[in-house]
């Protein structure tokens, strides 16, 4: 099976793997993140859980520690069961970042692509 190709953005489709509850949203690839991660509001939204860990995340500001929650994520057709850290997300311009977690399951990114989707 060949890597399915997606842009820099790209609408996902977001489902709790304890209750069913979903919602599409766009999410943000990014190739530097090593975790997926999601905004607090939508995981308390689709009242992801329970907390699997906690991880620890080095950014720009620092070093934090982060909960830990699985969800399934539909992304270019394709469902994947994996973890998402839970951040807060408010100032960002998307509630879901999708890291190489996700990425290398098979995903290649074309940055010059349009998001057709959203």
């Amino acid at each position: 099976m060949s890597d399915i190709i997606i842009g820099v953005v790209e609408k996902v489709k977001i489902t709790s793997t304890s209750n069913d509850k979903s919602t599409t949203v766009l999410a943000r690839i990014d190739t530097g993140a090593s975790r997926s991660s999601i905004g607090v509001n939508l995981a308390a939204e689709l009242n992801l859980g329970p907390i699997k860990d906690q991880a620890t995340v080095r950014n720009a500001n620092g070093v934090t520690y982060r909960p830990v929650v699985e969800a399934v994520i539909e992304l270019g057709g394709k469902k994947i069961k994996e973890q998402f850290t839970i951040a807060n997300r408010n100032r960002m311009n998307y509630k879901v970042l999708v890291g190489r977690n996700v990425l290398k399951q098979g995903f290649l990114i074309d940055t010059s692509k349009e998001n057709k989707n959203g």
